[in-house]
């Protein structure tokens, strides 16, 4: 066993990600305060061709250092728009046809290895200490749960983006080409 070297790889540059399939799908970050955690979005984002990235309220926006240092310049190849508020991307969304969830855990929520995964939709993860905001929760139809069974309660906001992302991607890859 060897690995890969980076020609191997066969790794799409910056412009040629920009002209590629993307899935039709918008992570929507709610006031994320770290930007390790933003920087680690858009590298797991173009990992698996999200199609964007929703900045909310507090969250942090490129350029910055910080985040261009964990997303190892995705920052430079995930589209991302800012929003002043999450309630304003909501309604962007809605407007845009998209179906919007929150990846919480709250009343009714529907766990990840149980969900019908939609083309045309979008995610919203929140505050790390506070999750996601009570009143962006109506601009969802539902709460998608990621299921655990340690001891915690919750997982770093960047972890639950990477697994989320990596269910949408190989549920929805079929649509990239």
């Amino acid at each position: 066993m060897r690995k890969l070297t980076m020609p191997e790889l066969n790794r799409l540059n910056v412009s040629d990600y920009h002209s590629v399939t993307k899935l039709p799908v918008v992570i929507v970050l709610d006031n994320v305060r770290s930007m390790e955690n933003v920087g680690s979005f858009f590298r797991t984002a173009d990992a698996f061709r999200i199609g964007a990235i929703y900045l909310c309220g507090i969250t942090a926006r490129p350029p910055h250092r910080e985040i261009h240092k964990t997303a190892l310049g995705a920052d430079e190849s995930v589209d991302w728009q800012y929003f002043a508020t999450t309630a304003e991307a909501c309604e962007h969304l809605k407007e845009s046809g998209y179906r919007i969830f929150a990846v919480e855990q709250v009343e009714g929520s529907i766990m990840l290895d149980e969900f019908d995964t939609p083309e045309k939709s979008a995610y919203i993860f929140g505050n790390e200490v506070d999750g996601v905001d009570d009143a962006v929760l109506s601009y969802c139809e539902q709460a998608v749960e990621i299921p655990q069974m340690g001891t915690k309660h919750s997982l770093n906001v960047s972890v639950s983006g990477g697994i989320l992302m990596y269910h949408l991607f190989a549920n929805l890859k079929s649509t990239l080409k």
